[in-house]
């Protein structure tokens, strides 16, 4: 049954671009191996619904013909549920769709049909991972090191497959082309198809002895270091792309991206709005009277500002520029201060006294 990779990504055939990426990095994030939440298998179909999708010239003639012309040469003679192998051959015209010619004219469209685009290098799959930041890191910005274990170039090999000293000879099967061509004749004439070389995956080469630690793939599980810049003003549940820092591709193609989704601790005194930062700060009722000046936290330092008389409770005063700096622009946001005057809960003689007098005076 041909898959829907629609269906797969969870977004509608009017999907746009942005939707489709939006979804797959999700999809992506919470099915990856390394996860709890992982499943390999669907991780795959998630990759493989993406690499048609997020490709215009693949996803119309997917929308066009369907999955029969995605599956490589699984589908055999097949092309739209249509099998040519089912006419009695004849005589007619070639079509060779391999490189060159006029085979190159249908290349595009058939060359999944045909098997020959799995010969081509193809990008490693993308990694999903969750960052933890605190509310000064997020403000300021920051450069953190995360491990991650994916598969990586086998430094034994340098991804070559072949054990070291040993040489990578010339594939018999295919001659060093890394495709086997076939020909099938039907009542539109003979079809060369091409499909990927099964001994040597395509590479044209294979090893005169595997190397022992990657069993001739040039790949291997193992734990890496990445270095992630984290900038000034992201919020909490925005993703980075780290560009080729996913795992490495097949037939020496490039690395898969790394999504990184940002997650920031709450601070105990500050809480962000836009980029602005409130603080709620307690001031003696003698100041809030008498006025005075009081120091304030900012996330730098600490300043002092002036407190009028006869401030009420929850007066706001602001501190310009003391907030989050502007994610990928100029200037920070403010520092915005709300006074809560501390009235005392136990009171002296003395104290009561005074305040008596104060409340005769109309105080």
């Amino acid at each position: 049954m041909a898959k829907d990779y629609y269906q797969i990504l969870g977004v509608s055939k009017e999907a746009s671009q942005e939707e489709i990426k939006k979804a797959y990095r999700s999809l992506a994030h919470k099915y990856h191996p390394d996860k709890s939440t992982g499943d390999e298998q669907k991780f795959k179909e998630i990759n493989e619904a993406y690499q048609v999708l997020s490709n215009k010239e693949k996803r119309s003639q997917y929308d066009r013909f369907g999955q029969t012309f995605q599956g490589g040469g699984s589908t055999g003679g097949q092309a739209g549920g249509f099998d040519f192998s089912d006419f009695a051959g004849g005589k007619g015209f070639e079509f060779d769709f391999g490189q060159g010619g006029f085979g190159d004219i249908f290349g595009d469209i058939f060359s999944n049909f045909t098997g020959r685009g799995e010969t081509r290098a193809s990008k490693g799959a993308d990694i999903g991972v969750d960052l933890e930041i605190d509310f000064i890191e997020m403000a300021q910005g920051a450069q953190k090191e995360i491990e991650i274990y994916k598969q990586v170039v086998c430094d034994k090999c340098k991804g070559e497959g072949a054990e070291p000293g040993s040489k990578l000879e010339q594939c018999d099967k295919c001659k060093g082309s890394g495709q086997i061509k076939t020909q099938r004749r039907t009542i539109l004439g003979t079809f060369a198809q091409t499909s990927t070389c099964d001994k040597c995956a395509g590479k044209g080469k294979i090893p005169e002895k595997k190397c022992q630690k990657c069993a001739g793939e040039g790949r291997v599980k193992d734990k890496e270091k990445i270095q992630i810049t984290i900038p000034a003003g992201i919020r909490s549940g925005q993703t980075l792309n780290v560009e080729r820092a996913g795992e490495p591709g097949k037939n020496n193609g490039p690395n898969g991206d790394l999504y990184v989704t940002v997650y920031v601790r709450p601070h105990h005194s500050f809480k962000r709005k836009k980029d602005d930062i409130w603080i709620d700060l307690e001031i003696p009722y003698s100041t809030a009277v008498l006025g005075g000046k009081i120091e304030v936290p900012t996330l730098n330092s600490k300043v002092k500002i002036k407190i009028p008389p006869k401030t009420s409770s929850g007066k706001v005063f602001r501190l310009r520029g003391e907030g989050i700096k502007k994610l990928y622009g100029f200037g920070s946001g403010d520092e915005m201060i709300k006074v809560m005057v501390d009235i005392p809960q136990k009171l002296n003689r003395e104290q009561k006294r005074l305040i008596k007098e104060l409340r005769e005076k109309g105080l």
